[in-house]
């Protein structure tokens, strides 16, 4: 049973769960496009309908593989993408741009890519700091304006940033990294967003895959996995992080579920208006996420949780 949520300021209805789709075209090892196709397809049968993409992810070949997979399925399909990070041919990174005629021109590529005529929610990746944050968001509802884009968000920035932007037009997400290990959100976003009526969407739900006790040891990542030069997954962080995964496990032990599905409910708890987007290629695991639907943390697991994970993870998130 799939739990939606309308997406802020908008008209969209999305799934509470959705489908993160960066580790589809690089970062997270070895990929299968044919096995990631199926993936998104399994999605769609399931009844999930949000997906998120970039257009830095694998410069240009995530949103190509989405383009492919969901061709004449568009009108199942709640798409999200983004812009800012500049990558070069060969997938050299180039920065940020934060530039109104970069942003027209990032905003015509992604439609290329994607095969469509209107991206549902367009993000800011990140902001350039050269550009005021009322500049940027100008240029993005320009593109509103010319209904190449339907509803704007904006990804990891702070309370007073979303304030500033919301004033030139409305913002229907904000994006950040949120986790049983990554709270920030909490300290402000989450009450702004909830004044203004902006869905959070919640990425890396799983503190990417740590969450779900995959990985123990620097040994289980495949060679060139990015989170290999995370500080998060040295050996002495994966050592003493490992505590978040002990309670989680503990938990979902007792109810007899698994640990992603712990974690990712845990998520859904925090509000209503939150949605999460796991990453997966595989089936089993985009199977293993919705389950967390059915799951049910009562007000006392939710304290023991705060009670007994680590109040300070260690490693910074980049």
């Amino acid at each position: 049973m799939n739990q939606t949520t309308t997406l802020g300021n908008s008209t969209l209805n999305i799934n509470r769960i959705g489908l993160g789709c960066m580790g589809m075209s690089e970062f997270y090892g070895v990929f299968d496009e044919n096995e990631s196709i199926k993936t998104l397809h399994k999605a769609l049968d399931l009844g999930v309908n949000f997906f998120d993409t970039a257009d830095m992810y694998g410069w240009g070949a995530n949103e190509k593989l989405i383009g492919r997979a969901f061709k004449d399925k568009w009108s199942q399909v709640v798409i999200a993408t983004k812009f800012a990070v500049v990558r070069g041919k060969n997938g050299e990174w180039l920065g940020l741009n934060g530039q109104p005629e970069y942003i027209q021109q990032a905003c015509e590529q992604s439609l290329t890519h994607l095969g469509v005529e209107a991206i549902d929610l367009y993000y800011m990746h990140r902001q350039a700091a050269d550009v005021e944050i009322e500049e940027i968001v100008g240029a993005m509802s320009d593109l509103v304006k010319q209904g190449k884009v339907k509803y704007l968000g904006l990804s990891e920035v702070n309370a007073e940033t979303i304030r500033r932007a919301h004033k030139v037009h409305p913002i229907s997400a904000i994006q950040s990294e949120y986790s049983l290990w990554s709270r920030e959100p909490e300290q402000e976003v989450f009450e702004v967003c909830k004044e203004l009526g902006i869905t959070f969407v919640a990425y890396s739900p799983l503190g990417r895959g740590f969450l779900t006790g995959a990985y123990k040891s620097r040994d289980d990542f495949e060679a060139g996995d990015f989170r290999l030069s995370n500080p998060r997954f040295t050996e002495e962080a994966i050592k003493e992080n490992i505590q978040f995964v002990e309670v989680i496990e503990e938990l979902a032990k007792e109810k007899g579920v698994t640990k992603a599905q712990i974690a990712l409910n845990w998520i859904l708890c925090q509000n209503d208006e939150i949605t999460a987007i796991p990453g997966t290629r595989k089936i089993h695991r985009l199977q293993e996420n919705l389950g967390a639907y059915q799951v049910i943390l009562s007000q006392s697991d939710l304290d023991h949780i705060d009670a007994s994970i680590p109040k300070i993870t260690i490693g910074s998130r980049y």
